[in-house]
């Protein structure tokens, strides 16, 4: 093996964090060590985690393991305690090498409060990463934590409070990513569109947003991940509506379509607001294409609640959806609430990504005959600018190209043949 592996669970966020872990660990002289950068999102994620240490133990008997992230934050006990693991670093420390240094000398690592983190999250920011190892596409962390406390969530015990990287700090970095190659950059984060509250003046997302795309010229393409609609200002709706290098995509975090079932996740947005937003950006910039999030069987769901988020699809517009089966956090309100049975999670997982992939399809279909812009990846695919997938076999990584769309396979478009 490698001088340090890396094996990333979960978020965007993490893939980001996970090149600046290894980039840290590898600035001591560790050698042998795997590293696991974890997600507490779901149970389930967490298992996977636990698997895979156990995997890597029976495939590495000399390796040190170390485990990190947001499930070695919330709980390090539970992964201190497995015989597989040399030893738990803190979501707040995972990136720093004098944390590694002192592991590779005592053997002793911490995981402290997250909670007590004043600093802002310009750490990952400020580390210089001129590549993103595998990617195309140049990840950017701009934030970090969450000030909010949904029910059904377990990551601000892992991430901590909100914290926002210096605009300056920012656009230095995106600068840097350009030069070397990139012509994508995605804004990432935990709470990407509550940026700025935290600096002077409480400058705002859209506000950084704009800066970016005046400050560096030479960045062809602009992607957010994971936004709160309700938190939109009128700085990204200038954006949306003016900037061509934005690209016309957004990934909501709708999680329900039901008020009720809104109000009791602690939800800041209503049905309405969903579906205002999603029609105002549409009146902005007609080609926008729209994703979620949404949990299926949430405590207390019953089948009409359910047929509200169902019927979300539709009314938003969304064309990319990320399902959840509930799945209860202890420690979290959510998890003490009168659960919904397995079977009916599970069924109305089902049914809303059937109704997802439906919709996919139809826009896939919509797409056919059109002039689009791609900008290719590894692995022989690329993305549209409204970050449709679509087959680019015979292209290099980083071409950017435009081409008309002759087919689709249900899941890439085709494109036509020279």
């Amino acid at each position: 093996m490698s001088k340090v592996e890396i094996i990333t669970f979960g978020c965007r966020l993490n893939a980001v964090e996970s090149e600046a872990v290894r980039r840290a660990a590898e600035s001591t002289s560790q050698t042998q060590t795997i590293i696991f950068n974890t997600c507490a999102v779901t149970q389930e994620a967490v298992r996977q985690a636990r698997q895979s240490i156990r995997r890597a133990r029976r495939e590495n008997p000399d390796a040190r393991l170390v485990v990190t992230g947001c499930a070695a934050q919330i709980d390090p006990q539970a992964f201190a305690e497995m015989p597989e693991v040399a030893a738990v670093i803190g979501n707040g420390d995972k990136a720093k090498p004098e944390i590694w240094r002192a592991l590779e000398e005592t053997g002793v690592a911490r995981v402290n409060d997250i909670f007590a983190l004043d600093e802002t999250a310009h750490h990952f920011v400020a580390g210089a990463v001129d590549s993103i190892e595998g990617h195309t596409r140049a990840f950017v962390e701009v934030q970090n934590g969450c000030d909010h406390r949904c029910t059904f969530c377990i990551i601000p015990f892992g991430r901590g409070n909100s914290r926002s990287a210096p605009a300056g700090d920012v656009v230095a970095q995106i600068r840097k990513l350009c030069a070397n190659g990139y012509r994508e950059a995605v804004l990432t984060g935990v709470d990407i569109t509550s940026w700025g509250h935290d600096l002077p003046g409480a400058p705002s997302f859209g506000w950084l947003v704009k800066q970016i795309l005046k400050a560096v010229p030479e960045l062809e393409r602009l992607r957010v991940s994971s936004i709160d609609c309700i938190e939109a200002d009128e700085h990204l709706f200038d954006v949306i509506g003016a900037e061509p290098r934005f690209m016309p995509h957004l990934h909501l975090s709708l999680q329900a379509g039901d008020d009720m079932t809104l109000k009791r996740m602690k939800r800041r947005h209503a049905r309405a607001d969903a579906v205002a937003f999603c029609q105002q950006v549409r009146g902005l910039r007609p080609d926008i294409v729209f994703g979620a999030d949404f949990i299926a069987g949430f405590p207390t769901e019953t089948e009409d609640m359910f047929a509200q988020t169902l019927a979300m699809v539709e009314d938003c517009g969304l064309t990319h959806l990320h399902v959840f089966p509930y799945s209860p956090r202890p420690g979290t309100p959510a998890a003490r609430m009168p659960q919904v049975a397995a079977a009916a999670i599970k069924d109305r997982a089902k049914r809303l990504r059937d109704k997802g992939e439906a919709a996919h399809e139809a826009h896939l279909a919509s797409q056919i005959g059109r002039q689009v812009r791609i900008l290719a990846e590894r692995g022989g695919h690329g993305r549209a600018e409204d970050f449709t997938l679509v087959a680019t076999p015979d292209l290099a990584a980083g071409t950017l190209i435009e081409a008309r769309v002759a087919a689709h396979d249900g899941t890439r478009l085709i494109l036509s043949a020279k």
